[in-house]
């Protein structure tokens, strides 16, 4: 049983975000951090060592959100990805160590020899 339950979920198109409140505890998730960070095989691999870096979706966006039992989520981008199960402990931790996470995603970019293209 998950300890951390969202409240409240709203999606803003328009700013690319992913709203997430867990009892008053708000975070305002960019779509190219949730995407990066996506629970599926594709990104994660079926174990240690298996991620794939994700490049490109600086300006992806989320075209919908199923509800999956009372555990979860499913982000369906507009890359046709949609296969990430986002569990509500996953979201809470995104949110609670999100300066770390887009550290870490931004640090093996620069390592891959890649960059995120600014607007």
């Amino acid at each position: 049983m998950s300890k951390h339950i969202p409240t409240g979920i709203t999606l803003h198109k328009s700013a690319q975000t992913l709203e997430l409140d867990f009892d008053g505890e708000k975070f305002d998730l960019p779509c190219e951090y949730l995407r990066v960070y996506s629970p599926s095989a594709e990104v994660r691999g079926h174990g240690p060592g298996q991620e794939t870096l994700q490049l490109g979706k600086e300006d992806i966006n989320i075209e919908k959100i199923d509800q999956v039992g009372t555990y979860a989520v499913c982000i369906h981008y507009d890359d046709g990805h949609n296969s990430g199960i986002y569990d509500w402990e996953l979201l809470y931790d995104l949110g609670v160590n999100y300066e770390k996470h887009w550290q870490n995603y931004l640090d093996r970019l620069e390592a891959a020899g890649h960059s995120r293209k600014t607007h």
